[in-house]
């Protein structure tokens, strides 16, 4: 018979040794560190300030490689991308008040996005906390209010002990899927004063695994392989999960047309004979999507950008597999299993019949031809022929980080990522300036392989700080601006609804290519005809560059007016 105290870890004469006899000169921030490497972190991001200093001193006197950017939304960015690229948990390093909450739009991309940024921030000294407010230096009457609807999960630590605890907790929430941002406070005295507690060891927090009820997945196979005219929605929980392969496996299986959402991008490839794309912009896609007697919808919400602004209406049976538990059947009714993607997949995989169908490669051909009809007719070469250039001149398996602006608008239906998790953009949350510092988080996750960034000129003055960061570092970034002069989407959108009239979408703004060259970094002003050349230059050159492409670009006609 097994007991309880019969599983109980016991020291090593090491771990006894070091205990009775910790280093000097520890306090609370080294205890946030140990818990860090023992958790198996390498790399943080972040910002000193005031409150913060205990933590960044201890920081400074481990092995874990401290990269610094020069504005929190920016850290906050680059350490998203640094956890959507490794699927690790990343420490975010943030310093009360003023900068913690200027890192809150980032965070907010990242729960959007379901990316693990693990936000740890200082606090005022213990004596200020619960609303005395006593008057100190960045005082909120609660801080982690401002986080609370907006991260997974908020974890606080009031003293030296609770913080290995507090942290795995953290860890272990931002790891569960679906993966999310956390959010953690220490106050500045706890950070700073020296403590006798032990050498962290041992950590553990293993993130708990989301399986699928096998009723549900046993049903849906039923539907699937029966169904006359099954299609598939692959959204982002795919690539999250890892599943692009399972998701390939099942759609042979079942002859099924699979479309992406835009952050499902990569997750089938784009040029599969059962490949819809990411037209979810079209009433071609979405006319089709309708016309499927069982829809399997993986990993997405069908939110807003998904269901073609929310006019898509399922005709036929819907199977949603969502890890989010807040997006199963939110917006439509259907067979809700709340798994993770590639668990889900799997059973599946293990349960569904072989359905041949081979007409389906003719009816998605089909739809594809329409798309391409409709967007002729609306003399948009200009646009399709820069993504044609910059597809050409990225290498295959590097990834793109794209901001809100209308050449990231196109790349979300029109660019073909070649492989999974190398494509990404803004659109979970919709801030702008997150391309630039995301690319340097990316290049930061996998160094020696050139990374592109794409942003408006309107985008990419919220990120200009970054070049010093990008300098400092070496990154192998380039940086592609298309400069248009102002906001252009915004431009677009009010030309079209306010009779022509614009209100706060020109602007003023840098010579690019001299503002570079000013942080040492080598800039080209390039053209349609040359961006090509230009773009594969800089991303063969080591180190970071900039390309300057001025033009006016337009959006295709939307379909759901």
């Amino acid at each position: 018979m097994t007991h309880d105290h019969d599983l109980v870890l016991r020291p090593t004469d090491a771990q006894r040794a070091a205990a009775l006899a910790p280093p000097p000169g520890r306090t609370g921030g080294d205890l946030v560190v140990e818990t860090l490497r023992g958790l198996g972190a390498t790399t943080v991001f972040g910002l000193p300030g005031q409150h913060a200093l205990g933590l960044f001193d201890a920081v400074g006197r481990s092995d874990l490689r401290l990269v610094t950017l020069r504005v929190e939304n920016n850290a906050g960015f680059a350490a998203d991308a640094y956890g959507r690229m490794t699927g690790e948990a990343v420490p975010l390093l943030l310093s009360t008040g003023p900068g913690a909450l200027t890192a809150l739009p980032a965070l907010a991309e990242a729960a959007a996005a379901s990316s693990p940024v693990l936000a740890i921030s200082s606090q005022v000294p213990t004596a200020g906390l619960g609303g005395g407010r006593r008057g100190h230096l960045h005082e909120l009457r609660d801080q982690a209010a401002s986080f609370r609807d907006v991260v997974k999960s908020v974890h606080l630590a009031r003293t030296p002990s609770q913080i290995p605890s507090v942290i795995a907790e953290a860890w272990e929430s931002a790891l569960t899927a679906p993966h999310g941002p956390v959010w953690v406070e220490v106050p500045e005295d706890v950070l700073r004063t020296e403590t006798f507690i032990p050498q962290v060891t041992g950590m553990d927090a293993t993130p708990h695994e989301l399986a699928p009820r096998p009723e549900l997945t046993a049903l849906a196979a039923h539907w699937l392989e029966n169904a006359e005219r099954p299609v598939i929605i692959a959204g982002g929980g795919v690539i999250r999960s890892d599943a692009a392969g399972k998701l390939k496996q099942l759609a042979e299986r079942l002859s099924a047309p699979v479309v992406t959402t835009f952050g499902g991008k990569g997750a089938f490839p784009w040029t599969h004979p059962l490949s819809l794309q990411s037209w979810l912009e079209d009433r071609h896609t979405t006319d089709f999507l309708e016309d499927a007697d069982v829809l399997l919808v993986v990993g997405s919400g069908l939110g807003e950008l998904s269901s073609n602004y929310h006019t898509f209406l399922p005709g036929g049976r819907v199977i949603q597999i969502e890890a989010d538990l807040g997006k199963l059947e939110s917006n439509h009714p259907a067979l809700g299993i709340h798994a993770d993607a590639r668990l889900a997949l799997q059973a599946l995989l293990e349960t569904v019949a072989e359905r041949p169908d081979p007409a389906a490669p003719d009816r998605v051909r089909a739809v594809l031809s329409a798309v391409a009809d409709r967007l002729a007719s609306q003399n948009l070469t200009l646009e399709q022929g820069l993504l044609t250039s910059i597809r050409s001149a990225l290498p295959p398996r590097s990834p793109s980080f794209w901001d809100m602006t209308i050449l990231a608008y196109w790349a979300w239906s029109a660019f073909d990522p070649k492989h999974p998790n190398t494509m990404h953009s803004a659109q979970g949350a919709g801030g702008l300036g997150y391309a630039f510092p995301a690319a340097l988080g990316a290049c930061l996750a996998e160094p020696g392989t050139p990374v592109l960034a794409v942003s408006g000129d309107g985008g990419a003055m919220y990120s200009i700080a970054e070049l010093a960061t990008a300098r400092q570092h070496d990154l192998d970034v380039t940086w592609l601006i298309v400069d248009d002069g102002g906001y252009g989407i915004l431009r677009e959108y009010m030309t079209d609804a306010f009779a022509g009239r614009t209100t706060g979408t020109e602007l003023t703004r840098p010579d690019f290519t001299a503002l570079a060259a000013s942080f040492g970094i080598p800039a080209t002003l390039t053209s349609p005809d040359d961006l090509r050349a230009d773009l594969a230059k800089a991303l063969a050159t080591p180190g970071p560059s900039v390309v300057v492409l001025p033009a006016t670009l337009r959006m295709f006609a939307p379909t759901h007016v």
